[in-house]
């Protein structure tokens, strides 16, 4: 069904409570969208024990769900011919039915597997149709604040996970509830967007829009703009350095956050022998401090009308923290050191990542604005590539995890034995050789991984020096004098003109 016949396109350019309202229901999907995505490693131990899913199967799962995500990001650039809402909309409505009736009722790893695969499909395309909607309702001299509270969405979607389930699992104590309350809450969400979620039409969408003071112009040039020429091969348009380069030096930029988000707990119990608990005390820090930095980055590019800056300030922090943890590997490190670095490492994420969105997004407009969604498919096809190639990639170099993930049932054996006065089986005894093998070798191997990532940010870094923006404030004002200038002769232009 077309959109048109919905109602969901908009004439006009919405006035800004109207348009602060899209940006904020496009916002609550991110969120909700993350909430169900992340859900299962909220309930991670329940799950893996009900469904006798072992870790590293576990891992490779997810790994392939981000694969499946890769390909339906570069299906999402249809959202340039289709549309964006319609994607966003039934997207969100599956995703409901597969969490609320699907996923809590498998009895198989292999049933399971096959469910997220089909949630992480919907989440890959819809990673390339939300940022697109906040790109279309949010002009340039606004676009890294609007960029930022979309970011959190994956941000609060982990917290909500963690909170709901911390609330709910010890009245519940089943893993199929927590999918059952996610489920609903996408549903809900569902409905509400249904009714109100609105898209700007074509010939707006299609447009490069600087600030709010363009609106008059975008009206009177949509009538007569050509839609179906500006989507003319839009791969072809869309596959030059600054776009592709840059939508890799980015993915590469997170690869600590990917493991950050998949690992962290696992690294802080086996390398620094912390509790359950201090790690995912460490972890809240991490989410909570990244949250903040989002917005306030966001603010302050919009601030000085600069991006890149801010993007090198970000890497080269994000750099020098990494670099710590490389120094404090195999040390005793406080806890207090430990969350200081985990904060630290988040906020300048944050700030390199939310100017890169904006920035990405301007590099794209000035390619070709009516190929928004079609740009963010390649950086969507390239960020889960690479997520996918980390994935199957940490275990092949960090082999510690699954001997010291082991390490507390075989001491718990071990003693036992002693205390019956049993001798250890053979079998025991070289697990727990094992062990302190793997104890040994986990801060080395984790070191080599961090190098890794911190090739990653350096070539990031160079990336950024192939996206479009100034570097300089007062450069930027000029630029933004100079457009003014040029949309003010152009609307006089245009309004003199006799009408046909």
């Amino acid at each position: 069904m077309d959109n048109s016949t919905m109602g969901r396109h908009l004439a006009h350019y919405p006035d800004e409570r109207p348009r602060r309202l899209y940006l904020t229901l496009v916002v609550v999907i991110t969120i909700a969208l993350y909430y169900a995505l992340y859900i299962g490693g909220g309930v991670a131990p329940l799950l893996l024990a009900s469904l006798r899913l072992p870790f590293n199967e576990f891992v490779y799962i997810i790994a392939f769900g981000n694969l499946v995500g890769a390909f339906a990001s570069l299906a999402a650039g249809l959202a340039d011919r289709l549309g964006r809402s319609n994607l966003v909309i039934y997207g969100l409505l599956l995703v409901g039915l597969l969490i609320t009736f699907v996923m809590p009722n498998v009895t198989t790893s292999t049933e399971w597997a096959v469910a997220f695969f089909a949630v992480s499909c919907v989440e890959g395309i819809i990673l390339v149709a939300t940022p697109a909607l906040i790109r279309d309702f949010s002009p340039q001299m606004g676009r890294a604040t609007a960029m930022g509270f979309w970011t959190i969405g994956p941000v609060l979607g982990s917290l909500t996970v963690s909170a709901v389930t911390a609330l709910t699992l010890p009245i519940t104590k089943t893993w199929q509830s927590a999918y059952e309350i996610c489920g609903a809450t996408v549903l809900v969400i569902f409905i509400i967007t249904y009714f109100f979620l609105k898209e700007l039409s074509p010939q707006l969408r299609d447009q490069r829009m600087v600030s709010l003071r363009d609106r008059v112009l975008i009206e009177l040039r949509a009538k007569g703009l050509d839609i179906s020429e500006s989507l003319h091969r839009p791969w072809r348009q869309m596959m030059h350095a600054d776009i592709l380069i840059s939508a890799l030096g980015v993915s590469v930029l997170l690869l600590f956050y990917y493991t950050s988000v998949t690992f962290s707990l696992i690294y802080f119990v086996t390398v620094f022998h912390y509790s359950v608990h201090q790690a995912n005390v460490l972890a809240n820090w991490n989410w909570g401090v990244n949250a903040i930095a989002l917005v306030i980055a966001g603010l302050l590019s919009d601030r000085f009308r600069v991006r890149k800056p801010f993007m090198i300030f970000g890497g080269i922090g994000a750099f020098i923290v990494i670099y710590f943890f490389l120094r404090l590997s195999g040390t005793p490190a406080s806890f207090e050191t430990l969350a200081f670095l985990v904060a630290a490492q988040s906020f300048f994420i944050g700030f390199a990542y939310v100017s890169w969105m904006a920035s990405y997004t301007e590099t794209i407009e000035a390619r070709n604005p009516a190929l928004t969604a079609t740009g963010l498919a390649i950086w969507g096809w390239v960020l889960r590539v690479v997520v996918t190639v980390s994935f199957l990639g940490f275990p092949l170099l960090v082999r510690s995890v699954n001997p010291l993930l082991t390490a507390p049932d075989v001491i718990a054996a071990y003693q036992h034995a002693l205390a019956t006065h049993v001798a250890p089986a053979p079998a025991l005894l070289q697990a727990l050789a094992g062990i302190k093998a793997a104890a040994a070798a986990a801060p080395a191997e984790w070191a080599n991984w961090f190098w890794i990532c911190e090739a990653g940010i350096v070539f990031f870094l160079f990336s950024v020096f192939l996206m479009r923006g100034r570097w300089s404030p007062a450069s930027a004002r000029a630029d933004e004098a100079a457009h003014d200038a040029r949309v003010a002769a152009e609307l006089a232009r245009l309004q003199s003109q006799p009408a046909k």
